[in-house]
């Protein structure tokens, strides 16, 4: 044994030595077509509307969205995940704004689809709680309680006025049991049968959807606990993963993201459909105030988180940050 054999032979540092290496053998890459950009659009409002909890997040007007989209087609951006957020007087306990024609979610939709055609995915949150009085993601019954198939009833209803918009994709969101199923034969019923369902197959109950219930300007009252998966359940979502394809889930989610890589890891190994995950506001939140006090490097923990997402196995990720990233990509 010579004086250099206590020395290692094999060495990873080697293959970090410098960028172009560390690039070549990169084992994940972003790209801008993963990434889909979450957009609200607010009705009677002539500018857009700051939301406080998200810095650089607006709630748009009509105009500013159809601006948004075409800035995410021309940065690379895959989709848009619309989200509606109607005025307070037209809020009721059956969410009837939701299914109008006319209501402010379809009208962007329409907006969207005219202003960029087929070079976004226009994809729609398909859930209750942005238009009820109450706050939930579905109707009540006489004891305060979400009647899941009443609810139901008025998914089907939404899937086909959003579909009549145009969108390409549906998102339902209310983890309601069954939803994925009444949708798909809602859309198949209606003559839809080419717009495809993104099913949020595991949404938790979390504590960091708050900034995101300003955006919405939700009317929640109480919480979501009987309907939204619990944070210490894994395998349930599996079972609800299970369901969601038997009923005809073309895409699958996971929601929030980072709190929950494992889940995200657990659903992409277990699948052959494309998975996304949603990077959601208060993950978003949690960024950029960190950031503003000086206290992370805000770009690199971006592209770091996105990364992460991407890595645990997600193919698309919702992202406030979409069309930022996309371009610095």
């Amino acid at each position: 044994m010579t004086k250099y054999g206590s020395f290692p032979g094999a060495r990873p540092r080697r293959l970090r030595t410098t960028p172009a290496m560390r690039r070549m053998v990169a084992e994940h890459r972003l790209h801008p077509a993963d990434l889909i950009l979450p957009a609200f659009v607010r009705e009677g409002v002539s500018e857009p509307v700051p939301i406080s909890a998200m810095p650089g997040v607006v709630q748009h007007t009509r105009d500013t969205l159809r601006k948004a989209a075409v800035e995410a087609v021309e940065a690379g951006v895959a989709g848009i995940m619309l989200f509606g957020v109607p005025e307070d007087a037209k809020k009721d306990a059956a969410g009837t704004a939701g299914t109008d024609p006319d209501g402010i979610l379809q009208v962007a939709i329409r907006d969207v689809r005219a202003e960029v055609g087929d070079d976004l995915v226009i994809m729609s949150d398909l859930c209750l709680d942005e238009y009820t009085d109450h706050g939930h993601c579905g109707v009540l019954d006489a004891d305060g309680r979400v009647d899941n198939d009443a609810t139901l009833e008025r998914y089907a209803e939404m899937a086909q006025v959003q579909a009549d918009a145009g969108v390409h994709v549906v998102g339902p969101s209310g983890m309601m049991d069954g939803q994925v199923g009444v949708v798909r034969d809602a859309l198949d019923q209606t003559g839809h049968e080419d717009v495809s369902i993104l099913a949020y197959t595991a949404k938790y109950s979390s504590a960091f959807y708050g900034p995101f219930r300003e955006a919405v300007g939700s009317s929640l009252q109480g919480d979501r606990k009987t309907y939204q998966q619990d944070p210490a359940n894994l395998r349930e979502s599996l079972r609800e993963l299970a369901l969601d394809l038997e009923e005809g889930a073309d895409m699958v989610m996971v929601k929030p993201a980072l709190p929950y890589l494992d889940v995200l890891a657990k659903i992409a190994d277990a699948v052959e459909v494309p998975v996304a995950a949603y990077q959601i506001s208060g993950e978003y939140a949690m960024v950029e105030a960190a950031a503003e006090k000086g206290w992370i490097d805000r770009d690199k923990a971006i592209m770091e988180t996105l990364t992460g997402i991407k890595r645990a196995g997600a193919n698309m990720i919702l992202t406030y940050w979409a069309t930022e990233a996309a371009r610095g990509l």
